[in-house]
């Protein structure tokens, strides 16, 4: 089961790079909010769908959740909004290690001190060290893209 997860989530990254890319590119010509915002209302809109079709879950659950539970959504829309902008800026790859890499940032803050009631792992000097690797493909990458933008950029005025 647990490499079936690996799967389904590595198949899930895939399709937020190919998100990013796409609606990067729509932002460019509609607004970075415009965008997000067809995001979201597509998305509730198939996912209303699904869930009178094959819902089995208690929506109602929802009202009675603490109010900080609920702040995901705002969070979701919040990382989603900034994927928006920075795609068109410093590229996919760029803005998704960067994301990943707040990801593993956060995760290990939440991990160690077993936050919003999650398991306690605490920190350790592999994860230290698999954060500064994240780093150092963040700086790679994004110093490749100004590179290549700046040949660009000089083959285009010449």
């Amino acid at each position: 089961m647990g490499s079936f997860m690996i799967l389904f989530t590595l198949l899930g990254g895939i399709t937020l790079s190919a998100q990013s890319s796409i609606n990067g590119t729509l932002g460019r010509k509609a607004g970075s909010l415009e965008t997000t915002l067809l995001t979201f209302v597509t998305g509730t809109l198939f996912l209303a769908l699904y869930l009178l079709f094959f819902g089995n879950g208690n929506l109602g659950a929802l009202f009675d959740a603490p109010k900080w539970q609920l702040s995901a959504a705002f969070l979701g829309t919040v990382y989603l909004l900034f994927t928006v902008i920075a795609v068109p800026k410093i590229g996919v790859i760029a803005a998704n290690i960067s994301g990943i890499a707040g990801q593993l940032i956060a995760g290990m803050l939440i991990d160690h001190f077993g936050w919003f009631n999650s398991l306690e792992i605490h920190l350790d000097g592999k994860r230290i060290l698999a954060l500064g690797f994240m780093a150092l493909a963040l700086y790679l990458i994004y110093r490749g893209n100004k590179r290549s933008a700046a040949m660009a950029q000089a083959k285009a005025t010449a």
